[in-house]
């Protein structure tokens, strides 16, 4: 076995490479290649959860588990809230190959989810960026965002001012090239943007289908447990929705779940898995008028595929420990 820290992942898992991995993963996903059982949370104290995410997928043939810890007050220690590993295993005689950081490979591959969506759903000619939220997600998704459209402006809204204006600056000086502003109100910055990622703990909606405008395409990211929701139900009714996988979004996607309970939309309201758009199956944006929305909950076919990616490089490169049990 191979393990492999948070450093390696870094380098072995550069953000256009993990784009064009996650976009095989989710085509392999919607075309029946994967296994997939819903998330398990466990309540470890206060708002804490450990989530358990096993899968297998057929392309790349691999199967594993990621466990990972979900602690959301980590970011003012300076640390993820996400930490936990990822156990990968080879399919042909069933050893487990590699043990990985699973806190970076997240939130890499959570971003690279969106940017495979935002590539296939938003206005090729996107260029103004509204990010609400100022956490590792933010920065990850600024990265992904970047990689697939030709953003010139970003605007960075915040719950805390100093947050927000702290990660304009930090943004900024890896992108000079950007016009970044940042603020708290997320309806002002939401006006006249192309693409908006949700990027929040918040169990309440951070934004209302009112504010939007035809045209848009929305990453709907931070809720990933039915108990929370960063969007309101006007936003859900306004869009053409869209999704990683069908099954986890249609009971942990805690606003579609709330809908179909009040009878106020049906199934039929998601249009597809964007890997039934990716392959062609399903249609995705009908016309430069339609608002897209992805509804990410992140699934373990994206963990195995990003896993795999970098258990392969690491052979290549020499990096990681080797372990024998």
């Amino acid at each position: 076995m191979r393990v492999l820290s948070h450093e390696d992942v870094a380098t072995l898992l550069p953000m256009e490479e993990a784009i064009e991995v996650i976009e095989r993963a989710m085509r392999t996903v919607s075309a029946g290649g994967a296994q997939l059982p819903l998330r398990s949370v466990v309540p470890v104290g206060g708002r804490n959860m450990m989530g358990v995410m096993p899968g297998a997928i057929s392309d790349p043939p691999c199967y594993g588990v990621k466990i990972v810890s979900l602690f959301p007050e980590n970011p003012s220690r300076g640390l993820s809230g996400h930490r936990g590993a990822i156990v990968l295993f080879e399919a042909e005689t069933g050893g487990a190959v590699a043990m990985m950081d699973a806190g970076l490979l997240t939130a890499i591959r959570t971003a690279a989810a969106s940017a495979v969506a935002t590539r296939a759903l938003a206005r090729p000619e996107s260029r103004v960026l509204t990010l609400i939220g100022t956490g590792e997600q933010a920065e990850h998704h600024l990265d992904a965002m970047l990689a697939v459209l030709p953003i010139k402006e970003v605007r960075v809204v915040g719950r805390r001012a100093e947050k927000a204006a702290a990660f304009a600056a930090q943004a900024g000086e890896r992108q000079r090239r950007l016009s970044i502003t940042h603020g708290t109100d997320a309806q002002s910055a939401i006006a006249g943007a192309d693409v908006v990622c949700t990027l929040t703990s918040s169990p309440v909606p951070v934004l209302s289908g009112d504010w939007l405008e035809p045209g848009q395409h929305l990453n709907v990211v931070g809720a990933s447990v039915p108990a929370k929701r960063e969007i309101d139900d006007m936003a859900v009714l306004r869009s053409a929705v869209f999704c990683d996988y069908r099954p986890s979004f249609l009971a942990q996607a805690g606003e579609i779940v709330e809908m179909i309970a009040a009878g106020n939309i049906d199934e039929d309201h998601l249009r597809a898995e964007i890997g039934e758009v990716l392959s062609g199956t399903r249609p995705g944006r009908a016309s430069g008028e339609d608002i897209t929305l992805y509804r990410s909950l992140g699934i373990a076919a994206q963990d195995l595929a990003a896993a795999d990616h970098v258990w392969t490089a690491s052979a290549k490169a020499g990096r990681g420990q080797k372990a024998r049990f």
